[in-house]
């Protein structure tokens, strides 16, 4: 019973709130199951209640942080028509804005140099660039010869702005402090994507 109400009171979300903040002062590595649980005032048995391992509470962080963009992507598409350029530039401005107002789960997400870490990421990942590519290959399926750039064309588009949000956040830089460079460069992408399309 008192392990129970124990866990009831040291909640799923606040473990997750809480370890994200951790993981993203001290690295993945430095941290223990124990240190995390002492960190919040708690034993680590009040944390293997909800997981059995700091692995699977850091899947836990990435998996839920790719449902919320998944989630707000999905949201703004359904407000678009598809296969437009406008729709294409809504995409990839929201993915910026995304990563640079929550750049310690972006980090998690896509930044993880650690193979052992990155490989808990990789079907949330895949879903990511899958979305995108709908909403990019009808644009190129206009051009001739665009079965050869289905994959490699959305691909490229998705790490250019990877790099741009990549850069901002090692800079410190908010989605606000660089908005309107965020948006000539969506632009930009989007206004080449004929003329690379038919390339």
């Amino acid at each position: 019973m008192a392990r129970k109400a124990v866990a009831q009171e040291l909640s799923r979300e606040r473990i997750l709130e809480e370890a994200r903040q951790l993981f993203a002062e001290h690295g993945y590595h430095a941290l223990t199951m124990r240190s995390i649980a002492k960190s919040m005032g708690y034993s680590h048995g009040a944390l293997y209640y909800h997981f059995k391992e700091k692995a699977e509470l850091f899947h836990a962080l990435v998996a839920d942080d790719f449902k919320m963009l998944l989630s707000q992507l999905r949201e703004m598409l359904s407000r678009s028509r598809l296969g437009e350029v406008g729709q294409l530039e809504k995409l990839m401005l929201e993915f910026i804005r995304f990563g640079l107002e929550h750049p310690n789960h972006y980090e998690m997400m896509f930044m993880i140099k650690d193979p052992e870490l990155s490989r808990y990421s990789r079907t949330e990942q895949a879903q990511c660039m899958d979305l995108f590519a709908t909403v990019v290959r009808p644009l190129i399926a206009r051009h001739p010869e665009s079965d050869k750039k289905l994959y490699s064309l959305p691909w490229s588009l998705f790490m250019s702005l990877h790099g741009f949000i990549s850069y901002n956040i090692q800079n410190n830089q908010s989605f606000n402090d660089v908005k309107k460079l965020a948006e000539w460069h969506v632009r930009y992408l989007c206004s080449s994507l004929e003329g690379i399309s038919a390339s």
